[in-house]
Order: structure tokens, then C-alpha cells, then sequence
């Protein structure tokens, strides 16, 4: 579709970025842009302020049915479920309803390499850009939190792009049949049920990234996982597992088996694009990690402080904990309750931390599953309530050698905007002088 002179309704501003640059980018093209949103005039003043002067129209605190049907372009947050009420109402009005990933992917003129799983995309994603960059120009976007709809114009048809694709822009795009050149996939494990439902819902919206694969496509698995062969089954491409068993291993300066895992996702997927070990290993070499993920903020007496707030599911918090020796780390969990079984998680920290914080609305609930399976040599579990109190429970327990962990397995909603704030906090209460 040609934008210039169309009327366009961009359906989910964010207060965080979320249909800012859409909105923006729509308005460059001479497009008539409406930006609709629940949340109230007064909580989305920063973001209005980005959209001065580009004459966008607003209607904030509620959406209204005729700003999806009477216009001729629909531009919905990953967020909306492709099931919502307005959203269908515009189809039935005849308003096709798009997404910002997918303005990019239609109008992409590079070869494209879609990351997704469940946890690892980020980091994975952020480490194919830095190996590929060593043949290529290389854009690197998606739900890494880039949008790369203002570089379209400097992307040439021989670049490389790399994205982000998190289940919520896969549920779109497999509405456009679209699936990238190569796909990798680094992990399948239960998340997103609240938007989901069901876990065959979630993985339904995941296979997009292979589904609609031709067979010169490339497909980077995990070999590990149990979704792989319903992955392999779902394309047309060409499959090439990774794994850590009999690789040759990468000098990392980012902790943890998983981040081995993810690095041997990336250079599975940059060797198919002629990328050496060497010159991958090259890439990594000053890799640090990305914020909120295993993230060493401060180190005090010889305590060291490691933000993983992005670790919101059981599976990514056990993997944080397996980075660190035995019985060195206090681990703070908690949060949120994304109705997903907790007991996993809790074994391994009863069996391998040195001490357990809980916070947040499962806090409660873990301590005490934790007290009833302790054992001789279990790690204490100490009911917290917030991330504030868990610091000062931290501080006079933790000693010279451990490693005091964010890494909650659990969503931050019930107490934070969002897991990046909590992790700022975190950081911030990390970097506290010591009294």
C-alpha cells in the first residue's frame, strides 16, 4: 500500500516506545495518522511530546470503533491480540490491519534472519549482528527494542538484517505467510500464557518463524530441545542443529552454559552466511552482554551483583543460577504470576543457592514450597516482600566470593512497570555504599 494521503490508525502508542516510531514513520511517508490508545491523556505525555509537529490527531482513554473502521489502514501494537474486538471490526469494515515488523518485512529489500524463542533471542540476536558485521553492512532490529523502518532507506538489497521476533509479531506475520531467510530458534519453554492460552497456541505462533520457509531457506535449531523436530516438520528449509555437545567452545565474558548456547545459535547461523569460527570467536571477544540479562552491575567486598531481571520464566532462572558455583549465590526470585509451575525452579534452588529471597505476589508461595521440601544443607528461603528489603536481607548475608543474583523467574508487573525497571532498581540498590 502507498501511505501518502492515506488515513492511518496507529492502535497502541506505549508509554514506552511502542507505536512512537511507527507513528513517525507513517507520518513521513504523507500519511493522516490517528493514534488511539486506553491509557489516560496524562500518563502518555512523553510520548505525545515525541509526535510534536508531525500532526498526528489522538484519541487517548479509550478506543472508539469508527477510528478502526473508517480509515483505510489499521497499525496494531504486538500487543493488541489479533482477536480483538477492534481489530475485527476493521476487517469486517474491509481496514487491513498491519503491524510495525511487518511495514518493515514487506518493504525489506536485504536478505532477512529472524531470531526467535522463548529466552536467548536477545542475546543470540545481538551476537549474530556482531559476527556477520565482520563480512557485511548489518542492521539489527526487531524486538531487541530497535525499529528499523527509518534505516529502510540505507538498507541495499546485498546488507544482512537481523531481527528480533517475539511470539506477538509472529502471530502477524504469519497472517502475511512471511517467514524470514533464516530462522533460528533458540529455546521453546511456557510463556505468554496469559495472552496465549494454551501452550500448542503459544508454539503455534512461534513455528511462523519456519512455516512459511522455501526450501533454499535456512532453518538453525536447537538440537536439545523437545520442540525441535515439530520445528523441523514445519519448513520447507533447509535444518541445521546447534548444540553444545561437540562444538568448540567460545571464550565468553557473559556467564553461563545458556549464553554458550546462544552463542553457538548465532555461529550456526553466521557460518551458513560464510562467517569462520575465527572470525565469530573475533566478534565475541569484547561481547559484554546486553542490559538485565546476566548483567554484572557492581561488585562490593568482593560481592558480586548480577541483574538478570529479564529472567521472567522458572527455565531462565535456574539457568542463571547454574552460571555460578554451588551454594556462592543468593538468589532473589518472585513476582508476578504467570501461572507457570514454580516447583523446577524451586528445587534446583533449594539444592544449589546459598540463600533465597522471595519478593513480589508468588514470594509467599515460594518460600513456603521451598520449606517443604528442605533438606539437610538446603538453602534458606526468606519471604521478602520487595526488591528494597531483599537487598538489605542480601547485604548482611552475602560474604567475599558470592555472587548476589536478580534472576526472579517470575513477570515484574505486580510491582513494576516493567522488568527493565526493575532491573534498574536492582542496579541501583547494588551500587549503594555500604554502611
Amino acid at each position: 500500500m502507498q501511505l501518502s494521503g492515506k488515513r492511518v490508525t496507529v492502535a497502541g502508542l506505549g508509554r514506552f516506545g511502542g507505536g512512537i516510531t511507527a507513528a513517525q514513520w507513517l507520518a513521513g511517508q504523507g500519511a493522516s495518522v490517528l493514534v488511539t490508545d486506553t491509557a489516560s491523556p496524562d500518563a502518555m505525555v512523553d510520548s505525545v511530546k515525541q509526535l510534536d509537529g508531525l500532526g498526528i490527531n489522538f484519541h487517548l482513554g479509550g478506543h472508539r470503533e469508527e477510528d478502526f473502521t473508517q480509515c483505510d489502514l489499521v497499525v496494531a501494537s504486538p500487543a493488541f491480540p489479533p482477536a480483538n474486538k477492534y481489530l475485527q471490526a476493521a476487517r469486517t469494515a474491509g481496514v487491513e490491519v498491519t503491524t510495525e515488523i511487518r511495514l518493515f518485512v514487506e518493504r525489506c529489500p536485504a536478505k532477512i534472519i529472524g531470531v526467535t524463542g522463548t529466552k536467548g533471542k536477545s542475546t543470540t540476536t545481538a551476537m549474530l549482528g556482531r559476527m556477520l558485521r565482520k563480512h557485511r553492512t548489518t542492521h539489527v532490529g526487531g524486538n531487541i527494542g530497535i525499529s528499523l523502518l527509518f534505516e529502510l532507506p540505507k538498507i541495499e538489497p546485498n546488507d544482512w538484517v537481523v531481527l528480533e521476533l517475539s511470539s506477538f509479531m509472529l502471530e502477524y506475520l504469519g497472517e502475511a505467510k512471511w517467514s524470514p531467510n533464516v530462522a533460528v530458534v533458540t529455546m521453546i519453554a511456557a510463556d505468554h500464557l496469559d495472552r496465549h492460552a494454551t501452550m500448542d497456541a503459544y508454539r503455534q505462533a512461534k513455528l511462523n518463524v519456519v512455516r512459511f520457509q522455501k526450501p533454499e531457506d535456512v532453518a538453525i535449531l536447537n538440537e536439545t530441545c523437545p520442540d525441535c523436530s515439530a520445528f523441523a516438520k514445519s519448513t520447507a528449509a533447509r535444518v541445521v542443529l546447534f548444540g553444545l555437545a561437540n562444538r568448540h567452545a567460545f571464550r565468553l565474558r557473559v556467564p553461563g552454559w545458556h549464553n554458550q548456547l546462544n552463542a553457538q545459535a548465532a555461529f550456526a547461523a553466521a557460518h551458513e552466511l560464510g562467517i569462520s569460527w575465527e572470525e565469530a570467536s573475533d566478534a565475541l571477544e569484547n561481547f559484554n552482554g546486553l542490559p538485565h540479562r546476566l548483567e554484572l552491575v557492581a561488585e562490593q567486598g568482593g560481592v558480586k551483583y548480577y541483574n538478570d531481571s529479564i529472567a521472567t520464566i522458572p527455565e531462565a532462572a535456574v539457568a542463571a543460577l547454574e552460571s555460578f558455583d554451588p551454594h556462592s549465590v543468593i538468589q532473589i526470585v518472585g513476582g508476578a504470576d504467570k501461572k507457570l509451575p514454580l516447583n523446577g525452579l524451586c528445587s534446583a534452588l533449594v539444592t544449589r543457592a546459598k540463600a533465597v529471597l522471595c519478593i513480589g505476589k508468588t514470594g509467599p508461595a515460594i518460600a513456603e514450597s521451598m520449606g517443604q521440601a528442605a533438606q539437610v544443607g538446603a538453602a534458606p528461603a526468606y519471604a521478602c516482600g520487595d526488591l528494597a528489603s531483599a537487598m538489605r536481607q542480601a547485604r548482611t548475608m552475602a560474604r567475599a566470593g558470592d555472587v548476589v543474583l536478580l534472576s526472579p523467574g517470575c513477570a515484574s508487573y505486580d510491582q513494576f512497570r516493567n522488568f527493565e525497571q526493575r532491573g534498574e532498581m536492582f542496579r541501583q540498590l547494588a551500587n549503594e555504599p555500604q554502611g
